[in-house]
């Protein structure tokens, strides 16, 4: 599986983005999906994670109300959604596909990333 993330950019806090993150390769319903995020001498952490038929959704506490995340499996893509955006929100987000998880390790594919910046 191959993954693309899209969708970055800079925003003014309070603002939206839209991520998109489309699957190549197979049976891209067979595995759950996360987004991750890397902020500037942090670790990494799990943003969002959505099962694989998206009937089951988890967030990290601080972006709970204010991300949501969805998948489209006919078109093969996982969004992420995120509203009221915070400068704490700066980091390069990453699209990863695996077991549905909290933990990074579960996942095996993983996209380029995309960075979100957030003034305030």
């Amino acid at each position: 599986v191959q993954l693309q993330a899209s969708g970055g950019g800079l925003v003014q806090a309070g603002g939206s983005l839209s991520l998109s993150c489309a699957a190549s390769g197979r049976a891209f319903n067979t595995y759950g999906m996360g987004w991750f995020r890397r902020a500037p001498g942090k670790e990494r952490e799990i943003v969002a994670t959505i099962s694989r038929n998206g009937g089951y959704t988890s967030y990290l506490d601080s972006v709970k109300g204010r991300f949501t995340i969805s998948r489209d499996n006919a078109k093969n893509t996982v969004y992420l959604q995120m509203n009221s955006l915070k400068s704490e929100d700066t980091a390069v987000y990453y699209c990863a596909a695996g077991i549905f998880s909290r933990y990074s390790s579960a996942y095996r594919y993983w996209g380029q990333g995309t960075q979100v910046t957030v003034s305030s």
